[in-house]
């Protein structure tokens, strides 16, 4: 799910964290803010996972099947090791299963580069998300409320009438609007709720998404001042062509802790088979 509307990760505030309640803001005020924000955001957008990159825990869950994984970014993307299924560890079939992959990983780097490409091609598609949104919404100073770490920021969002999306990732925001959380001492996102307020077709009518699908995402400072989602909830429904397309899943991660930035993808499988045998 790397990438996928990574775009709601972007916001933030700057203010003294006195306890006091924030002045109340204009719509003209909260657009500005926004917009000297994300200048910020988009710059830590492009450095994800590489100055800091960071090996966690997935669990996964939906209406078929919950699967944990163990992460690891490193310089040649990201390597996972899948170690539960349905919160049980993993079966002996299941276990030769992973390790033969992870065998095919090691002697084809083919396939490493693919899903590295594959990854760069997300994050290439939330940067375009990300850098219209000072445009692409109307946002409204809401108040302000207890956060874990003192006062949080609330913002409602909703689409700017004059928006034209200049491109497939961007069109589906102006069916878009929410509620962004922030933290205003780190400055960053700490929760975002954001629903479709109608259907909304896309590729010329090739894929359409239904009314009333949403996303909910929260981020957190994980340690050493880094920020990552640690929970994501996505419902949406659609099709593509004649073919129903529903999603409906939760995703919370954990566990980060630093690795090396001169990390590479072999050194991470050896850590995490490694990580395998000491349990």
């Amino acid at each position: 799910m790397r990438g996928y509307l990574t775009f709601f990760f972007f916001l933030c505030w700057s203010v003294a964290s006195t306890g006091q309640t924030a002045p109340t803001l204009t719509p003209a005020q909260a657009q500005a803010l926004v917009g000297r924000a994300l200048a910020t955001e988009s710059r830590a957008a492009q450095d994800f996972g590489h100055s800091h990159p960071m090996r966690y825990r997935l669990r996964k869950a939906s209406l078929h099947i919950t699967s944990t994984k163990e992460i690891i970014e490193t310089r040649d993307g990201d390597v996972a090791h899948l170690v539960q299924v349905s919160d049980q560890p993993l079966t002996q079939a299941d276990e030769q299963r992973e390790q033969a992959r992870l065998d095919a990983l090691l002697s084809d780097p083919k396939l490493q580069q693919h899903r590295k490409q594959s990854e760069d091609n997300d994050t290439e598609r939330a940067l375009k998300v990300l850098r219209v949104l000072p445009t692409a919404f109307l946002y409204q100073f809401a108040g302000t409320g207890p956060g874990g770490n003192g006062s949080v920021v609330k913002f409602t969002f909703r689409p700017n009438p004059q928006f034209n999306p200049p491109d497939l990732e961007t069109g589906v925001l102006t069916a878009m609007a929410g509620e962004l959380w922030v933290d205003p001492v780190q400055e960053r996102v700490v929760r975002l709720a954001g629903s479709l307020q109608q259907d909304k077709s896309i590729a010329l009518g090739i894929a359409q998404l239904d009314k009333g699908g949403w996303v909910e995402i929260n981020q957190a400072n994980v340690g050493e001042g880094q920020w990552r989602i640690v929970h994501l909830k996505l419902v949406m429904n659609g099709r593509v062509l004649w073919k129903q397309k529903n999603s409906d899943s939760v995703q919370d991660y954990s566990q980060f802790a630093p690795v090396s930035t001169t990390l590479d993808y072999r050194q991470a499988i050896q850590m995490l088979r490694a990580g395998v045998a000491g349990r």
